[in-house]
């Protein structure tokens, strides 16, 4: 009886630890599967193209296919009920940005609480903001467009992409911070607000660089200032608008993109995806790729990435309410 009891502990004893190993491997093995990061605009924008650069360079690194799957409607709605829906298993990725934060603070009622339903992982990259008038205007710098604002009231027409886009609310933070009176004119997207600035329907655009670059290199459009806190390459002697000084010696108006999971994802998960994504970042050709779209790459923790989208909201919530915008 005895032999028999040692022997039935010293199998369990050796079972156990060669179990120990195998759930260490279990534990260990994300991702196992192929690793999707849901984007919610259309194929072929700056989003698109950061997240498919990133999933190329850290498919190797997680030892798994990452693929991008295009979302695009109800200001992101779509794509983020989606994710936040999906197993928290870190097998699935949102694109989120600054549009992110605007959607928030905008929509009356959303089918997720942005701040809770999600969990960060890292920023991915930065990008500027123009003011932007036709080749022709007789605006040369912006300090002539602010003082001619300022000496007429309600005449200085701004445009922008759609009611809501973070473009839009960025033109609202531009008037108020400047504090001058100036009607922001929205436009059913980019190329509608390109026409309307060559037509002379309006006296002064604001929209994100990249998608002004064609215009601009090609003299039909010319940048007064940029809103961030960045210069760009690609725009040399062309100024921060926060360099005029006075009100706007601290303005920034920078969008940003990062990457975030379902909440309750497990921290292992959430730590491996950050690792391989600012190992990415700091990749010399994944820098170039992403600076050719006017991109500034840097990534972060997970905790500056949510408080930066914490921030964003309560900031474009300020801008929304002092605007009178109604919310959708």
């Amino acid at each position: 009886m005895t032999q028999r009891r040692d022997f039935l502990l010293h199998a369990a004893a050796l079972g156990g630890a060669i179990l120990l190993p195998v759930m260490a491997g279990a534990q260990g093995s994300f991702p196992s599967k192929t690793v999707r990061i849901v984007v919610p605009l259309a194929p072929g924008g700056a989003a698109d193209l950061t997240a498919r650069t990133i999933a190329q360079a850290i498919s190797g690194p997680l030892g798994q296919s990452v693929i991008v799957e295009n979302k695009p409607g109800a200001g992101g709605v779509i794509a983020g009920e989606y994710v936040a829906r999906a197993e928290p298993d870190g097998h699935t990725m949102l694109l989120v940005s600054s549009g992110t934060a605007v959607s928030e603070a905008l929509f009356k009622k959303l089918p997720f609480d942005t701040l809770k339903d999600f969990a960060p992982v890292s920023e991915l990259a930065t990008f500027n903001l123009a003011l932007v008038v036709a080749d022709n205007s007789r605006f040369k710098n912006l300090n002539e467009l602010l003082a001619y604002a300022r000496e007429n009231p309600g005449k200085l027409n701004i445009g922008t992409p759609q009611l809501g886009t973070t473009q839009h609310l960025a033109a609202e933070l531009f008037k108020s911070t400047a504090g001058i009176d100036a009607q922001i004119v929205p436009f059913n997207g980019t190329p509608a607000l390109i026409n309307a600035l060559r037509g002379q329907q309006v006296d002064v655009g604001l929209d994100i660089v990249g998608p002004l670059m064609g215009q601009i290199s090609g003299k039909a459009l010319r940048p007064l200032a940029l809103l961030g806190d960045k210069t760009e390459a690609k725009l040399p002697g062309v100024p921060l608008a926060r360099e005029t000084g006075g009100p706007l010696a601290n303005f920034n108006a920078a969008s940003w993109n990062g990457l975030a999971v379902p909440a309750k994802t497990p921290q292992a998960a959430i730590d491996r995806l950050n690792k391989a994504i600012n190992e990415a970042l700091n990749q010399p050709e994944v820098k170039q790729k992403l600076t050719e779209l006017t991109l500034h790459p840097g990534g972060s923790t997970p905790q500056q990435l949510g408080q930066r989208l914490a921030s964003d909201i309560k900031r474009w919530g300020g801008v929304i309410e002092r605007a009178n915008i109604p919310k959708q």
